[in-house]
Order: structure tokens, then sequence, then C-alpha cells
């Protein structure tokens, strides 16, 4: 699967965020957030603003251009930890710390402190988020990072295993946990036809 700004969707915002490079492990991954625009049409896309939220942050971006271009180089900063501490728990190794800090650095602020707020029945944390931030969209994936790492889901993340680099992440709800692809119409199926290709090759061979 490609990632980048398409609109495949892995339910998890800040997995969402992560995958906004297609082939992210591959050594030529290629950017999909080359503008402030680009990360307001992710956030559209992926629940994060509405269409006017996401309006409003371009207006301010063209009004404060330099600041719209930090605020995206923090974003890719903040991506970059995200994937890499997703992809360290895959591999079963410890976390970057410098990738922690960064995650925790754009948690820090969040100044105004959480709230209970109510879902339908149900009680859940709330942060308060200055919408006139326009770090305010990182802020969210790195809300999300949290509190997907401080689940159980987290033991549910996986990562596309294609040869060509892929490198998705995805939430894994299979019941046996033994989902390895993006998808099957897309890498998984180029890996069947790989084996399918490698099969006819031996067979040529044993001949």
């Amino acid at each position: 699967m490609a990632g980048g700004l398409t609109e495949a969707s892995t339910g998890q915002v800040c997995l969402d965020f992560a995958n906004t490079v297609s082939d992210h492990a591959s050594d030529h991954p290629e950017e999909a957030l080359r503008t402030y625009d680009d990360l307001t049409r992710w956030a559209q896309r992926a629940g994060v603003a509405t269409p006017r939220e996401a309006e409003a942050l371009r207006l301010a971006a063209r009004e404060r251009p330099g600041d719209a271009r930090r605020a995206l180089e923090r974003a890719m900063a903040l991506r970059e930890a995200i994937y890499r501490v997703f992809v360290a728990l895959i591999a079963r190794r410890p976390a970057s710390p410098d990738d922690l800090a960064v995650i925790n650095a754009t948690l820090s602020q969040l100044t105004h402190g959480p709230r209970i707020a109510m879902t339908g029945d149900a009680f859940t944390w709330a942060w308060p988020l200055d919408r006139a931030a326009l770090d305010w969209p990182a802020q969210v994936a790195a809300l999300a990072a949290a509190a997907l790492l401080t689940s159980g889901d987290r033991e549910r993340v996986g990562q596309c295993a294609s040869e060509d680099g892929c490198g998705w992440l995805f939430l894994d709800t299979s019941r046996n946990h033994s989902r390895r692809w993006c998808s099957m119409g897309d890498c998984g199926n180029r890996a069947k036809q790989r084996r399918h290709t490698r099969r006819l090759a031996a067979a040529r061979v044993d001949e």
C-alpha cells in the first residue's frame, strides 16, 4: 500500500499519521507532507479536523508562512518518532529515548490539562486544544500515540512485511494476530505472485 495521503485508514490516528510516507521502510520513501496544506488535508481526511477547521488552519498558514513551515517540520519530526517507536515495539526492541522525548515534547505543549468527558454512556479523558495553534493536528496525533502505546492494543500493531519496503503500520484485529500485509489486494497479492514465480523457477531448475 502506498500510504501517503490516500483514503486508507488504520482506524488509529497515530498510525494513519505515521503512514503519511509511502514505502516508509524502503531506501526510497516518498514524502506526502510536502507543505502545511498537505498536513491540513491529512488532518481532514483522518477526521482530526473538520473542513472548516482545516480551512482556518490553511488561512492561518498563509498569514504566517514561517510559523507554518516550522509547524510542518515539527509535525514531520513527530511522525518519524511515532513511526520508529511503533517499529521498535513490533521488533520487540526498546524505544529510543530520543523518540519518546519528541512525542513528550509535543504533549507538553498541551498546557490546559486533561478533563473528563462523556461519550455516550462512557467516560474518557479529553484534552482542550488551542484550535488557533498551527501545531494542534500534530498534538492530536501525539495524544493518539500516547493512548495507543499505553493500551493493550499496542500489542496488535503490525507492519507490512512486503519485500519492497512498504512499511505501512496497521492494527491487527485478526483473531490469531496473523495479518502480515497492509492489504491482500496490494502487497499481499504481490507477495503471492513472487512466491509463485519462485516456485516455477525452482521447478525448472529441478527438471
